[in-house]
């Protein structure tokens, strides 16, 4: 019997390649995992030992690909791609970034910010509902780590996000890290992004460490989480309340009984909200 199909509001952990095996060797005790549906497009042994997975666990799928506010036509390939991983695994959840990656036929390997105005918001409402139609699910949307603004943004990114989730029915993925990193690096109102987002709309949240690199923060999710983020982190429980929590981390990947303790680190100050 496959894993329920919803997310527990508990403290889950990005499961990638490097922890496969332990983990339908050992089945630890995990809320639920994430993973890149780009890594399953293929098939073969990846979606095989996803489906393992999901007879334990629930999963939720997190998209890096589809340019939500790219200009170039939804890629239909990308798309029927998606479209067969949640036919075939029954993800809990599906989620995207609020971002574009490509232009002129090309594709760049990065999540870019773009000027929060009224036609990129008519722009991008038009794409989600093409996508949830498509998936025949709501999308949840990630706010976005940047390292510029735009002097012509008609909105912040807390206002683009709510009128979003009003026009389209997406809901918020908020991640905490990245709002930090806003706040660090854009002198972001932190506050002001907490009460612009509806918080019915906010589905899950998101926490991973950053690194530092001439004085700017960088969000490379190959660190513990930070002090700051864990305080940022319980006061957004406190305005908005609880929500399944991921512990991402990408890069410099470490043993899994140290990503499973920062997830137990989110699983106390949840229980803390809780009570």
């Amino acid at each position: 019997m496959p894993a329920s199909n919803t997310l527990p509001c508990v403290a889950g952990i990005g499961l990638r390649a490097p922890h496969y095996s332990e983990v339908l060797d050992t089945l630890p005790k995990l809320g639920w995992v994430e993973v890149h549906n780009e890594n399953f497009f293929g098939g073969g042994a990846p979606l095989r030992t996803l489906l393992k997975v999901r007879e334990h666990y629930p999963v939720s799928l997190h998209g890096v690909g589809i340019g939500l506010a790219s200009t170039l036509p939804l890629d239909p390939e990308h798309l029927s791609a998606l479209h067969h991983l949640c036919d075939t695994v029954q993800p809990a959840v599906v989620s995207e970034h609020l971002c574009w990656n490509a232009a002129e036929g090309m594709v760049v390997n990065d999540l870019l910010p773009f000027p929060y105005t009224s036609e990129a918001l008519a722009h991008v409402a038009r794409r989600v509902e093409q996508v949830q139609e498509k998936l025949g699910c709501q999308l949840l949307v990630e706010n976005l780590s940047s390292y510029l603004s735009f002097s012509h943004s008609e909105m912040t990114e807390g206002e683009f996000l709510a009128e979003l989730t009003r026009r389209t029915g997406c809901g918020i993925l908020f991640d905490v890290e990245n709002l930090y990193v806003n706040v660090r690096n854009l002198g972001v109102d932190a506050e002001a992004f907490i009460r612009a987002i509806p918080a019915e709309a906010v589905k899950e949240y998101h926490l991973a460490g950053f690194s530092v690199r001439d004085g700017c923060l960088v969000d490379t999710h190959n660190h513990p989480v930070y002090a700051e983020v864990w305080e940022l982190y319980e006061y957004v429980l406190r305005q908005i309340g609880p929500r399944p929590t991921l512990i991402e981390w990408d890069s410099d990947i470490p043993a899994l009984p140290v990503l499973m303790g920062e997830a137990a680190k989110a699983q106390q100050r949840l229980e803390s909200c809780h009570a």
